[in-house]
């Protein structure tokens, strides 16, 4: 079957069911985790959202239940620029299993001053990079439990135009907010692939695959209220990048396609069809950049000793 037929056969507003699987989303509570949630939620799975604040988790909650008869979420109280309290949290999900992890969780600042987690790494890498490489270590025993566990990074548009600086991981030297963001984004999606090389030499059951949401604005994101409200100036404003780019609900797409396609394969990168910024998900080649071995093997040995986690991050 071509790729074609089979996008054309996936609907993004017909999911298959996934009635009796278990998915956590970090950073489920506002933006692209929570629209990719609340369109889990739907395909009868129980949701689980990874979030530090529970006001904006509960609110998340009750908008999902609002808009999804019968729909099963609950909150993990979880806090990613703090990787000792990952293990405690992981614990109190209470699971013998966990179907899927979406690592959506992040940070992006505009203005300096550089800012560091509790850990004392620099706050966009340690908690959108090193705080999904060390909750996965955690997590490994719940996804490997599951008959087909999946990874699912979520990477940006914006790590196409970035490299990484091994030499400057944290951006000690030279600190600029976007360009921070933006390679904290590629080591999320060197991290994605290089972990399915691993998985697959350990010829585990367990899948990674990378997603991005392409150009993604709140003026073109339908209301939630109080978890997201776009006013009618605000969505007219932006009528005319809606050309271009869309709302998050659609930047959701191919994260939940990642999550529950069978037709997907470990080590793909999925994106929006139109330039990789708006339209319905379909498979995308991986930039040469973030597919790089010796790279991605240089990050991964850095990211384990910043973090003290086992080389095979509890996958065997």
């Amino acid at each position: 079957m071509s790729s074609v037929s089979q996008s054309r056969a996936w609907d993004v507003h017909r999911l298959p069911s996934a009635e009796g699987k278990i998915f956590l989303v970090t950073g489920g509570n506002a933006g692209i985790g929570y629209f990719a949630a609340e369109q889990l939620a739907a395909t009868g799975a129980v949701v689980v959202l990874g979030s530090r604040d529970a006001a904006k988790a509960d609110a998340a909650m009750a908008s999902i239940r609002s808009r999804v008869f019968g729909a099963q979420v609950r909150h993990l109280q979880l806090d990613l620029a703090d990787l000792s309290s990952l293990k405690s949290a992981v614990d109190r999900l209470d699971l013998d299993r966990l179907d899927a992890v979406v690592h959506n969780a992040g940070v992006a600042l505009d203005d300096p001053p550089r800012r560091e987690t509790r850990d004392g790494h620099e706050l966009m890498f340690g908690t959108n990079h090193l705080g999904h490489f060390a909750l996965t270590q955690w997590l490994a025993p719940l996804l490997s439990a599951a008959s087909a566990g999946r990874i699912v990074t979520v990477g940006s548009f914006a790590a196409r135009s970035e490299r990484l600086d091994l030499g400057d991981l944290q951006s000690t030297q030279d600190y600029r907010p976007k360009r921070t963001y933006g390679r904290s984004k590629v080591a999320q999606m060197c991290f994605g692939f290089e972990l399915d090389r691993r998985l697959r030499a350990l010829g585990s059951t367990v899948l990674s695959v990378v997603a991005h949401p392409g150009g993604a604005l709140d003026s073109l994101t339908p209301s939630r209220p109080p978890v997201h409200v776009t006013t009618p100036g605000e969505r007219l404003r932006g009528l005319p990048a809606g050309l271009m780019v869309q709302g998050k609900d659609a930047g959701a797409w191919p994260v939940v396609r990642a999550v529950l396609d069978p037709e997907v394969r470990g080590g793909q990168l999925w994106g929006p069809r139109v330039f990789g910024l708006r339209g319905m998900p379909r498979r995308e080649p991986v930039p040469s950049h973030m597919a790089d071995p010796a790279v991605a093997a240089r990050l991964w040995a850095a990211g384990g000793e910043l973090v003290g986690a086992d080389p095979s991050l509890g996958f065997s």
